[in-house]
Order: C-alpha cells, then structure tokens, then sequence
C-alpha cells in the first residue's frame, strides 16, 4: 500500500487527493516512463544512476526532461521526509501529458505528467535464503526493452506464467539465449565465473545488475558480461536475479528441477555479503 504523500505536478498532496485526467497519454498510451528507486536510511540509493537511466528513456521515446538533477533530487528528498524517512522504495512517472484528443501523434505543446509516490521498503524476506523457483517462458516483449516504459503488459502476462506454475519469477528466453527476468536482471555462474548478459536493446540496464557487477570486480570474483543459452541457463551451477527492490536473490529451482545442488550457492552468498556491506556503507555516509 502507498503512503500517504505523493507529489503530481508541482503539488506534494495524499494520495487519495490525486486526479490524473483521462485524457492524458499515459492512460491511453502507456505512453510515459518510470523508476523505481530504494531508499535506505532516508537517502535514495544510486540516485544519480536512476536519475541517469531515466533521461535516457525520455529520450529514447522522445520526452523532454522536465526536470534538472537538481530539482528531481530536491523533489523526491521532500517525499521521502514527508513520508517519514527509513527505508522506502521510491516509484515516479513522466508521462507524455494530457492531449486534447486521442490521437497517435505527439500533441504539441502539452507538457510532461510527472508523478512520483513511496511505498514502505522492507528487507528481502528471510525465506529468500534458500532461494526461489524460476521458469523459463519466451520474451514476447517488443525491440526497445532498454527503455523502462510503463507499458508493461508483456511483463504482466510472464510473470503470472510464473505464478501459475507455483514459481516467484519468469526467465525470458529470445532466440535461443537468456535475456533477464520479467521483472529483474538474471546472472548465472558457470566454473567459478560470474556471468550476465551484455547490456543491448533486449534488456533493461539494471542499477542493482551494474552494482553486482562493480562488487564483482572490485572483489576479484571473475564476473563478464556473455549471452547465456538456455542450456548454459539450466546447467548452471547458480542462478540469480537482481532488482532494486529485492536486491540479489538465488534461484534455486528452475523449470522444477534444482539449479546445482538446489541451495544458494557460494558466489551468491559472497556477492549477496558484499551487497549487505555496500547497504551499511551507504547508510553510514561512507558511499554515494
């Protein structure tokens, strides 16, 4: 459930306050984007990164920015106080705006609907330590998945796949190879070598993907980035998913059958570690 303050606008009002009109494109379109943002100890975490990925969707589906860094950041500080700081996960949205008729074409001279709401951030449930299942199922998604847009049908309909088969998290499959979970970034280990799939078009650049990957590095656990096949992705001696609200969670079971020994393997408990260590930094001042 939302908390209670939310900001549409220009306006900081409860949430039960807040009236977007019906003619604005995103509710006819899905034609906007989004992001999704952790907040730990009453700071957004990676914020520049997510301020960063969202300017590049704008523009990759051609809305102006509305707002500087400056002013996004002096925005969602206020949300986060006014919804009593700790720990919250972030969720804002730029829309196209509100047209004056339904029409395709890009209206002009509309201006963005930027909104942006928090929600109460827990840490991953405990259960999470022996891992989730996972199936595979294939990306029905279009070509632009690098885009964080808000027309997340395809998505939708994946993960209940999942949920229908008794499993938390789908695994897309294009073309033979692993593109990433219907609503996380995927990794694999093969050989003692961490391994993710390239950043392209098919995927979404993940914030928590690039900090595993840097905590890899950084730690001298060999990490790259290569196409997975859906056989490397179901002999795998881990798998993984990663999100910024869940973090870096094994997968355990995979199609039913256990991926390794069917428990949370050794990388995964070392990167997971590093993780939780990065988290107590950030909240300490000691990281940015």
């Amino acid at each position: 459930m939302a908390q209670d303050i939310v900001y549409l606008n220009g306006s900081f009002l409860p949430v039960h306050e807040a009236r977007v009109s019906v003619m604005d494109r995103g509710f006819l379109f899905g034609d906007g984007v989004y992001e999704v943002i952790p907040v730990y100890g009453g700071r957004a975490f990676r914020l520049e990164h997510h301020l960063q990925r969202l300017g590049l969707s704008l523009q990759g589906i051609r809305i102006g920015n509305p707002l500087d860094q400056a002013q996004w950041s002096d925005i969602l500080t206020a949300l986060i106080r006014q919804n009593g700081g700790g720990d919250q996960s972030l969720y804002l949205q730029v829309t196209r705006g509100v047209a004056p008729r339904r029409d395709h074409a890009f209206p002009a001279g509309v201006q963005p609907t930027v909104f942006a709401m928090s929600t109460p951030l827990t840490e991953p449930d405990a259960v999470l330590q022996s891992g989730i299942s996972a199936v595979t199922v294939t990306d029905i998604r279009w070509q632009l998945c690098n885009i964080k847009a808000i027309t997340l049908l395809p998505n939708v309909l994946m993960r209940q796949q999942a949920i229908d088969a008794g499993a938390a998290e789908a695994i897309l499959l294009r073309d033979g190879n692993a593109t990433e979970g219907s609503a996380s970034n995927v990794f694999i280990v093969r050989d003692g070598v961490v391994l993710t799939p390239p950043k392209s078009n098919l995927l979404l650049p993940g914030i928590t993907r690039d900090l595993a990957v840097e905590l890899c590095h950084a730690n001298h656990i060999p990490c790259r980035e290569a196409d997975i096949s859906a056989a490397q992705l179901r002999s795998a001696d881990e798998v993984w998913v990663t999100s910024s609200t869940r973090e870096v969670v094994p997968v355990t079971q995979l199609d039913g059958q256990p991926i390794g020994n069917g428990r949370p393997g050794p990388l995964w408990q070392r990167v997971s570690a590093l993780y939780s260590a990065y988290k107590q930094d950030f909240r300490a001042g000691k990281v940015h």
